[in-house]
C-alpha cells in the first residue's frame, strides 16, 4: 500500500479528526475494511495508537466515523447529482456519471458493501433523502407527458444506483474480461434509462 507516512506534528484536535478519516478512507480504498485498523492508520500519520483512541474510542469508533463521513459525502454527491439533472439540460449521460463518480472515486461503492457486510444499515439512513430527491428531480426534469408512479420511477433510480454499485465492486475485471472500454458500464446504462423510463410512463 502506497499511503505516504508523515513525521508527528502537533494537530488540533479537529485537524488530528479530519486527517485520520481522510487516511483511512485511502486505506479502504485501496485495501478494504481489513486495512483501516488504529495502528496502521497511526503509523501513517505519525500518531500514537493512543492519540487514535482518545479521539474515536476504539477500532470501531473510527470505523462508524467513517462512515458517517463517507455516508455524508455521497449524500452531497447524489445532491449534486440531483443539481445538475434539474438545471442542465445535457443527455442522461451527465447524471448516470455523477451518481457513477459517487459510487467509484468517492469510494460509496466499497462503503455500502462494507456496511451491508457489517449488518448495520442504520448508517445508510441519510442517503434517504438523497435518494428520494434523486427520483423527484427525474420526475422534475422530464415533466410531461411522464405519468410514471414515484414507484416505477424509484426502479429507474434502483437500476442506476445497482449499476453504478457492480461498476464500483467488479467493474473493471469484468470489463477486462469482456474486453469492454472503460465507460462502457456508464454508456450502457445511460442508454437504457430512456427506455427504461419511456416503459414507466406507460405503466407496463
Amino acid at each position: 500500500m502506497s499511503i505516504e507516512r508523515v513525521r508527528r506534528r502537533r494537530r488540533t484536535p479537529e485537524e488530528a479528526r479530519l486527517e485520520v478519516l481522510a487516511c483511512a478512507r485511502a486505506r479502504l480504498l485501496a485495501g478494504g475494511p481489513d486495512s483501516v485498523t488504529l495502528k496502521a492508520v497511526a503509523d501513517d500519520l505519525g500518531m500514537t495508537h493512543a492519540n487514535l483512541i482518545h479521539h474515536f474510542g476504539s477500532a470501531e469508533g473510527l470505523q462508524s466515523a467513517l462512515m458517517g463521513s463517507m455516508v455524508a459525502d455521497l449524500s452531497n454527491a447524489l445532491d449534486a447529482a440531483i443539481a445538475r439533472l434539474r438545471t442542465d439540460e445535457g443527455a442522461p449521460l451527465e447524471l448516470i456519471n455523477a451518481v457513477f463518480d459517487a459510487f467509484a472515486e468517492g469510494g460509496a461503492g466499497k462503503l455500502a458493501a462494507w456496511i451491508v457486510l457489517k449488518g448495520d444499515l442504520t448508517h445508510l439512513e441519510p442517503v434517504r433523502a438523497a435518494v428520494n430527491g434523486l427520483v423527484e428531480a427525474i420526475r422534475d426534469k422530464l415533466g410531461d407527458p411522464l405519468t410514471a408512479s414515484p414507484k416505477q420511477l424509484s426502479s429507474a433510480v434502483l437500476f442506476i444506483a445497482l449499476s453504478a454499485f457492480g461498476e464500483a465492486l467488479i467493474g473493471p475485471p469484468l470489463r477486462d474480461m469482456l474486453d469492454q472500454d472503460e465507460d462502457a458500464s456508464r454508456q450502457v446504462v445511460a442508454g437504457l434509462l430512456p427506455y427504461f423510463l419511456l416503459k414507466a410512463e406507460r405503466g407496463e
